[in-house]
């Protein structure tokens, strides 16, 4: 493809960078990225994927806008309170570059229709709240070999990863078992500006992955305090052989008959995406 004027000046810092460049944003261009949550974490990602120019974006979520939301998700507006939030990121992402397409998703995931969700898409963006959601994707994605973003913020602190199939460890590998009993964002509270922070951090990792940029934070975690501003990358030691999805003898090979792991999620109505 090219670039017209407009285009050629919407995209000018992009083909000014030696790592994307013309080639890296037709890349972009002819993309496609699924964004699930369009919350505190998946509103900036959503913008920014917008922004740079993926060519489609796909945002998965249940949830209509609620007032309690504005204090973190910035691609809401005041206005839009009741409206579905898919279509009011949708709103958002075409004011923002009118030339991209959007798909919106108002389906909560499930084990039995997230493979056909995330199937049409290059990467993925877990920007939801809940563990038994998150690792309902990171299942989905390394049984279906798909490259996500996981990213989870609460109170002032984040955490982000990422997988590559073949490339690094999983979400299962870093955290084993889905944590149950574990607080979400409306029971611990959490600052804007923190989820802003991960939620950047994940478009970044899908721009970097899409156009072969860079170092991805595969077989690493990110720690982000906001608090006391410390940003800690770590080494994880690789992929771990006894992992019940990506190891070398899987147990998790079919979502549905796994689902208890993901019980909560599917059966709550509210406080799936931060």
């Amino acid at each position: 493809m090219s670039f017209d004027a407009v285009q050629a000046k919407r995209y000018a810092r992009h083909f000014v960078l030696k790592e994307i460049g013309i080639k890296g944003q037709k890349k972009l261009s002819e993309s496609k990225v699924l964004v699930i949550g369009a919350g505190g974490l998946g509103s900036p990602a959503i913008m920014y994927l917008a922004s740079a120019g993926v060519g489609t974006i796909g945002i998965a979520d249940y949830d209509k806008v609620d007032l309690s939301n504005l204090q973190r998700q910035i691609i809401h507006t005041t206005e839009r309170t009741g409206q579905s939030k898919t279509t009011s990121a949708e709103n958002t992402a075409t004011a923002i570059n009118p030339e991209i397409n959007i798909i919106t998703i108002n389906e909560r995931l499930v084990p039995e229709n997230i493979i056909r969700i995330i199937s049409g898409y290059d990467f993925i963006l877990d920007c939801t709240d809940r563990f038994e959601t998150k690792f309902l994707i990171n299942d989905a994605c390394v049984i279906a070999r798909k490259p996500f973003s996981h990213a989870g913020v609460i109170r002032f602190e984040g955490q982000a990863m990422t997988y590559v199939p073949g490339n690094g460890p999983c979400l299962r590998c870093l955290m084993g078992s889905v944590p149950h009993d574990s607080d979400t964002c409306s029971e611990a509270g959490v600052v804007g500006a923190a989820a802003g922070v991960l939620g950047s951090i994940q478009a970044l990792e899908a721009v970097k992955y899409l156009t072969s940029s860079g170092k991805l934070l595969c077989g690493r975690v990110l720690t982000f305090d906001g608090l006391n501003m410390n940003v800690r990358v770590h080494q994880m030691a690789g992929s771990d052989p006894r992992c019940a999805v990506c190891g070398k003898a899987p147990v998790i090979t079919n979502l549905i008959e796994n689902q208890n792991d993901y019980l909560i999620s599917c059966s709550n109505t509210g406080g799936e995406f931060i």
